[in-house]
């Protein structure tokens, strides 16, 4: 690749626009490249003759709307859109017509850098001739490389937030505590960690308290001695020596019973454990890192989950955003999968056609990436095909939307005609007892609730916290 700097043409009607993403550049690049700020497209165009490579960022709203970029983008150019309307319907607009990427307003230094870093590593390099764009837009290669980081695919303002927050807490010792809906990739989130961290050549155990019978889960954890309890006819090491050196994953820590929750408690502060049956302590160095998919808080205020435990370890807290909340994620991850899969199972599959795609966009996805990702392992399964069509498409998703339609729409019990009057309760009585049937009816998930009564899930622990202090009154 030539030394000069690269051009980067900035085509933006608002002159403060213009300023501002140039002084990012100018900032942050080390002159890699030569920013250039045009007016109009005319001016771009213009400008870049001559060039053999350039990169435009685009505004989409000075060029006329997305379908003005097929005629920027080429095997020399590459496009960036940017719009101060970040929906999802408008990026997948701007990717189809050819951009290599979509950034809402405003655009940061560190955001803008990285985009530019992506669009050099677009261009072929050494001698190879870039490769025209097939119809069905080809899936992305079946290999962890293909990932956006460490495993996670999306490259989503939400994702990319928790990438950052991963990177900046990876190198310290303290406690990490994952929240987020069950699919939402909470154990490659602990992965991670792990791997940037100083202990990546530790191992990395995780261990699923919602999975293992209460009786059995301490002895899991801590191991035990021989003669234990019934049962145990050696001793054995549990989950916190075996990542001695390493990280220790407590997936689901919600579901762990209060009494146990003491015990690490204590473990934590010390780093001391006893294994069950045993006299002898050891001193153990992990790395905590813990995750539910229940809200904390209403857990502690509900006397499931002890209050000092969860602020030993709530020290470094990530959440991890649902799908329906990075919809911009959905069709790369479609096409990870799809890959994926494909190769698996020796299918043929290499895109997805429109109405397809359509139909992954517009489904809630109440599952997350696992339904997701199930959905079109069911797919490869049962078919084979050039693309994932609409038809293929349509039934998979039909199940899950209707059960959850139907879900919300099942009417509360009524009182009988007869005994009406008497079955009049407050208003407050009523609103929680609607909006804990509802909380079961998701099985426990607050924000799925929240979603099915169109009220915002603080609105629910707000709720919650006042009916606790109105027991206790």
């Amino acid at each position: 690749m030539a030394s000069r700097p690269v051009p980067v043409l900035i085509l933006d009607s608002d002159p403060v626009q213009r300023r501002l993403l140039s002084a990012h550049i100018h900032s942050r690049s080390d002159r890699r490249f030569a920013p250039r700020a045009c007016e109009s497209v005319s001016e771009a165009v213009a400008s870049a003759r001559g060039e053999d490579r350039r990169i435009l960022i685009a505004d989409l709203e000075s060029i006329g709307g997305a379908e003005a970029i097929a005629g920027l983008a080429g095997a020399e150019s590459k496009v960036i859109a940017v719009s101060a309307r970040g929906s999802v319907h408008t990026a997948v607009a701007a990717m189809r017509a050819g951009a290599i990427d979509f950034v809402t307003k405003p655009v940061g230094a560190s955001a803008l850098l990285e985009r530019l870093e992506k669009a050099m590593a677009e261009w072929p390099r050494g001698g190879e001739t870039a490769r025209p764009v097939p119809a069905i837009a080809p899936v992305a290669p079946p290999s962890p490389a293909g990932s956006d980081f460490e495993g996670f695919v999306g490259r989503s303002p939400q994702m990319l937030a928790v990438y950052g927050r991963i990177e900046r807490m990876a190198a310290s010792r303290a406690p990490i505590f994952i929240t987020g809906e069950s699919g939402t990739g909470k154990e490659l989130c602990a992965e991670a960690v792990h791997a940037r961290s100083a202990r990546a050549g530790g191992p990395f155990v995780p261990i699923n308290c919602s999975a293992i019978p209460k009786d059995l889960i301490e002895s899991e954890i801590f191991g035990h001695v021989r003669g234990a309890f019934t049962g145990a006819h050696e001793a054995r090491a549990g989950a916190a020596e075996l990542a001695d050196g390493g990280t220790l994953f407590l997936d689901e820590i919600g579901e762990m019973d209060v009494g146990l929750q003491a015990k690490l408690l204590r473990f934590i502060q010390t780093g001391v454990l006893r294994r069950v049956g045993d006299t002898q302590s050891r001193t153990i160095d992990v790395r905590f890192i813990c995750a539910t998919n229940r809200d904390p808080a209403a857990e502690v205020a509900a006397g499931r989950f002890r209050e000092d435990l969860f602020y030993r370890l709530n020290v470094l807290p990530v959440h991890l955003p649902p799908l329906r909340e990075r919809a911009f994620d959905i069709l790369a991850l479609a096409r990870s999968f799809l890959a994926r899969f494909a190769a698996e199972e020796g299918r043929r599959f290499a895109g997805f056609d429109a109405e397809a795609e359509a139909l992954l966009l517009d489904h809630p996805w109440p599952g997350n990436v696992r339904e997701l990702q199930n959905v079109l392992r069911r797919i490869v399964v049962l078919h084979d095909a050039p693309a994932v069509t609409g038809a293929m498409l349509a039934p998979q998703l039909a199940g899950s939307r209707s059960e959850g339609a139907r879900v919300e729409a099942e009417p509360h019990p009524r009182a009988s005609r007869a005994s009406a009057r008497e079955a009049v309760a407050p208003f407050w009585e009523q609103e929680r007892r609607i909006i804990e049937d509802a909380i079961a009816a998701y099985d426990g998930n607050v924000a799925r609730a929240a979603a099915a009564l169109q009220i915002s899930p603080s609105t629910i622990y707000r709720k919650r916290m006042a009916w606790l202090e109105r027991k206790t009154a």
